[in-house]
């Protein structure tokens, strides 16, 4: 037989409980507190990303979101395109990627542009910064991720057309 558990008794710092998840304020918003979006760890990483972080401005952020997003983005273009097996493979990559930070940065300019409302803060989730509550902010971000991105993809085509020069640094 079953026996009914009084809700209100059945708190974490029971000893029985100690591996339940519990939801975070409200139950009908579906945040729930968990090992991974709770730890220290993943706290202090977020908070330490562009996005939360501190006493930065606004066009620091896309600058340095753009930089990461460009960087990374023209290797899989280059070496996953439909160019792939071409000499031109690094250019298009370089080119798609360009492009791939121009719709980015157009679509960030059009939210800002949108009058966005309070960002929704998730429960483990820092609390945003008061730049990125406004389409000012927003405005500001979009011409850095604009500015970080187009950088951040040059010098990742110079890293993949001088891949040869850079492992001859190395291997001596």
């Amino acid at each position: 037989m079953v026996q009914a558990v009084d809700a209100s008794k059945n708190r974490p710092s029971d000893p029985r409980n100690r591996e339940v998840v519990f939801p975070a304020g409200d139950p009908q918003d579906g945040n729930l507190l968990t090992p991974i979006n709770n730890s220290a760890i993943v706290k202090w990483y977020l908070s330490i990303l562009p996005a939360y972080r501190k006493g930065i401005s606004s066009l620091r952020r896309g600058v340095e979101a753009g930089i990461a997003h460009g960087y990374w983005l023209i290797n899989p273009f280059a070496k996953l395109g439909p160019l792939r097996d071409t000499d031109i493979a690094d250019r298009a990559g370089l080119l798609a990627t360009l492009g791939m930070v121009l719709i980015s940065s157009g679509a960030i300019y059009v939210y800002a542009n949108s009058r966005p409302k309070e960002p929704f803060v998730a429960v483990g989730t820092p609390e945003p910064p008061d730049d990125l509550k406004t389409g000012a902010g927003w405005n500001e971000y979009a011409k850095g991720f604009l500015i970080g991105g187009i950088g951040g993809a040059v010098l990742g085509y110079l890293v993949l057309a001088n891949v040869e020069v850079i492992q001859g640094l190395f291997s001596r």
